[in-house]
């Protein structure tokens, strides 16, 4: 059984529990009223229904039935593997992979490819669903990823991301005319009304850094490399959005998709880190995959 606390701050006075579940969490307002009912939500030790009215203070304990994780099956799928020795592997994600099993996603995925390649050597930490998986990008972003082979890699490279160490560079095609190189220092959390979504907020947020330089001026649209100094999920997205040059195709976060994309624009081209195993210190750079180079083409 896994358990959620939260605590209402004053601005959230008034509000109905189970919508402040759902806005706190990644509880569905449904699920959260279910949970109520079935008494495995409390307010201040006591059950209470869904409809209760929040006091400033009033701590919520939700109670997670364990969820029965699904079997995910090894699939020989191609792999295009930049680097491997018996610690990692680094390898060049194609748009539309997603990278690891999700509910309506249980097949197809990189883990399902990693599984039968790797067979059987790769990290447990992130349990049967994400094994070898130290961190992530989106299904429509390609690039350059690491899999852990080791528990011992997996947690080695995870301190670098946690202590800002690793080298992420991404290349993407922005809309709008950014004039000149600059840097986003803006908080990112969970978006209040779409869970799905991310967004710049202070509320329930972490600290998220992003470095852009132009490589390129187009009417209309303008080419960048971006560094990141943290990893939030969509950072690269949410504050191009917040800047007001979302990342072209961006279905989510910008507004349509321009010809020739199916997906936002956005390459992680350049990984670096130290090797858990050896100490040295390894980079690796992709050519630009071939939707990118002819999105370019179609825009100059």
């Amino acid at each position: 059984m896994n358990k959620i606390v939260l605590k209402a701050s004053s601005d959230e006075t008034g509000l109905r529990a189970d919508k402040f579940i759902s806005d706190n969490s990644d509880i569905s307002r449904s699920l959260a009223a279910n949970l109520m009912e079935s008494g495995n939500c409390t307010v201040n030790g006591s059950a209470c229904g869904k409809s209760y009215r929040l006091k400033e203070g009033d701590l919520i304990e939700i109670s997670l039935p364990d969820n029965k994780e699904p079997e995910i099956l090894a699939e020989k799928i191609p792999l295009d593997i930049v680097f491997e020795d018996k610690d990692l592997l680094v390898v060049n994600k194609p748009k539309g992979m997603v990278v690891h099993p999700a509910p309506g996603h249980y097949s197809g995925t990189l883990v399902n490819a990693l599984m039968y390649y790797c067979r059987g050597s790769l990290s447990g930490i992130n349990g049967v669903v994400r094994p070898g998986i130290v961190h992530r990008i989106d299904k429509d972003t390609s690039g350059l990823l690491m899999v852990a082979k080791s528990d011992t890699a997996h947690l080695g490279l995870s301190r670098q991301i946690k202590g800002h160490m690793f080298t992420r560079e991404y290349q993407t095609v922005v809309t709008g005319s950014v004039k000149e190189d600059g840097t986003v220092n803006a908080p990112i959390g969970r978006h209040k009304t779409d869970r799905k979504k991310m967004c710049v907020t202070t509320e329930n947020s972490r600290e998220a850094i992003t470095h852009y330089s132009v490589i390129r001026n187009y009417s209309g649209y303008t080419y960048l490399n971006v560094r990141l100094e943290t990893g939030r999920t969509h950072q690269i997205r949410v504050h191009m959005s917040y800047i007001g040059h979302p990342v072209a195709g961006d279905e989510v976060y910008g507004s349509g998709k321009p010809k020739w994309l199916c997906g936002q624009c956005l390459h992680a081209k350049k990984i670096g880190f130290v090797h858990p195993g050896t100490g040295k210190y390894m980079e690796f750079d992709s050519e630009l995959p071939e939707y990118f180079t002819k999105f370019l083409k179609s825009i100059e």
